[in-house]
């Protein structure tokens, strides 16, 4: 890269932590710094949450699919879009009528007002380990954009990755530890819309270009990476159940979804945040990444496109381009941390929103936690994987839990505490050990959470069944 796209990055790096330090001067409480105040507007609401949701893990990501499956990879967000639709039916209006009757200002809020404080502590237990893996998982897709782009040989006795994680990984943690939710989604806002414009008028067009556009990408590739339809049944099933039932559960969207002023906006800002995942990101990404395969074969599928970029764009749009990617792994990485410290603050910790010193314990928190994502990336290798691990992880606890909280009055604090742990450990029992599994199944190439979803469901339903007969016992 060239001094000016250099000294771009660095302006871009400087003005956010500047930013992030503006608004730590206006914190008043923890309503102010985990919930921007309970009034931000739909679009920047719908915006950030395409940002979060997106970020550099799927961005990156989803090049890799592109670069490995083609067109059919851009599934991964419809996912996207069905869990957005999803939640604004079924989900918002619920949670927003309970949020005005009982000021709730989490996630485990809800399962704690419906099954008490042990299930609400457990919940926040799981959504505070998932966020940080998840955190850890956007640090590393920042880490490999810097060192595929900013470095083209090893500058120390680390490598390039294990240099640029600690830079960016620090980078990140300082901004959100002074910028609170108010910064993340505002700026949120703008990165999204950065990183859609460098994409579309920048990165896609001189990538097909410098293949011949499209007619020689068609050329250059199987027929299979022009097929919607060449994706195998296992995956797109595993990537329905492991991440469109998130947006039940994410910390992250509950967070946004108290920050909006009435259900209404909530629900434009879902839809908003939908479309923009899907179609609009999801085949921007995979284009970049069939591009990708064609200039540069060999490579790392995570590490292709950000290279591919720094070798076509000319001097000046290379710098916006790799600043806008490292905007979207901000904004992902961000609100991680944000909801990984509000569980821990706010669940585990019990400090009141009001305390005297909210903001500042906060803080300490959310640097804290910060650290231990940095050393959880350190010890991943593969962006995607992680992100669905930590995925993984939550959807198998907390989903079931959650609807019954809503939905199903019979579910007692028990069941809904069993169903949770049975569920969560289930993914952990899987993800450190798959070999558990018996041949038959094994064989079936599901994913962890398909198994903790139906052992969490199973619980439930037994639960259900016993109280249902000693209900019954007692009446005769």
């Amino acid at each position: 890269m060239h001094q000016l796209d250099y000294a771009i990055f660095v302006a871009y790096l400087l003005g956010l932590l500047g930013f992030g330090y503006y608004h730590s001067l206006n914190h008043r409480n923890g309503d102010d710094y985990y919930l921007g105040g309970r009034g931000i507007k739909a679009r920047h609401v719908g915006f950030s949450i395409a940002a979060t949701d997106v970020g550099g893990g799927f961005s990156i990501g989803l090049a890799g699919l592109g670069f490995s499956l083609g067109l059919a990879g851009s599934w991964l967000l419809f996912t996207g879009l069905l869990g957005a639709w999803l939640s604004a039916v079924i989900l918002i209006p619920k949670v927003k009528q309970l949020e005005a009757q009982h000021g709730l200002l989490t996630y485990p809020d809800l399962l704690r007002r419906r099954f008490g404080a042990g299930v609400a502590l457990v919940a926040a237990v799981i959504s505070c380990v998932g966020y940080l893996g998840f955190t850890g998982a956007q640090m590393l897709a920042g880490a490999k954009l810097a060192a595929a782009t900013l470095l083209a040989e090893p500058a120390t006795g680390i490598s390039n990755l294990d240099l640029m994680l600690w830079v960016i990984g620090g980078v990140t943690v300082i901004y959100t530890v002074f910028g609170g939710l108010k910064a993340v989604i505002y700026t949120d806002s703008v990165q999204w819309l950065v990183l859609l414009l460098g994409l579309s008028l920048f990165a896609i067009p001189f990538a097909l270009n410098a293949v011949g556009g499209w007619v020689g990408l068609r050329a250059s590739l199987p027929a299979s990476y022009f097929s919607l339809s060449s994706l195998s049944a296992a995956t797109a099933f595993n990537w329905l159940v492991t991440i469109t039932p998130v947006w039940l559960v994410a910390m992250t969207l509950y967070q946004r979804m108290f920050a909006c002023r009435d259900a209404a906006a909530a629900k434009r800002a879902w839809y908003l945040a939908g479309v923009l995942e899907y179609p609009l990101m999801a085949f921007s990404g995979v284009v970049l990444g069939m591009c990708a395969r064609v200039l540069l074969p060999q490579m790392d599928a995570e590490m292709a496109v950000p290279a591919m970029i720094r070798d076509l764009l000319p001097i000046g749009i290379t710098g916006i381009v790799i600043a806008a990617y490292f905007s979207a792994i901000m904004s992902t990485a961000d609100s991680c941390l944000m909801a990984a410290s509000s569980n821990l603050t706010q669940d585990v910790l019990n400090i009141s929103p009001h305390h005297p010193r909210a903001v500042r314990l906060s803080m300490l928190v959310t640097a804290l936690l910060g650290g231990v994502a940095m050393i959880l990336a350190s010890a991943a290798t593969q962006v995607l994987d992680a992100i669905l691990y930590a995925y993984g992880f939550m959807v198998s606890g907390l989903v079931l839990p959650t609807l019954a909280a809503l939905y199903w009055p019979r579910v007692d604090s028990f069941t809904a505490m069993a169903s949770m742990l049975c569920g969560g450990g289930c993914a952990i029992l899987l993800m450190t050990n798959p070999l558990v599994l018996p041949g038959p199944m094994a064989n079936l190439g599901l994913d962890m959470s398909v198994y903790g979803l139906m052992l969490s469901g199973g619980v439930m339903a037994a639960g259900v069944t016993v109280g249902h007969w000693k209900r019954k016992d007692k009446a005769v």
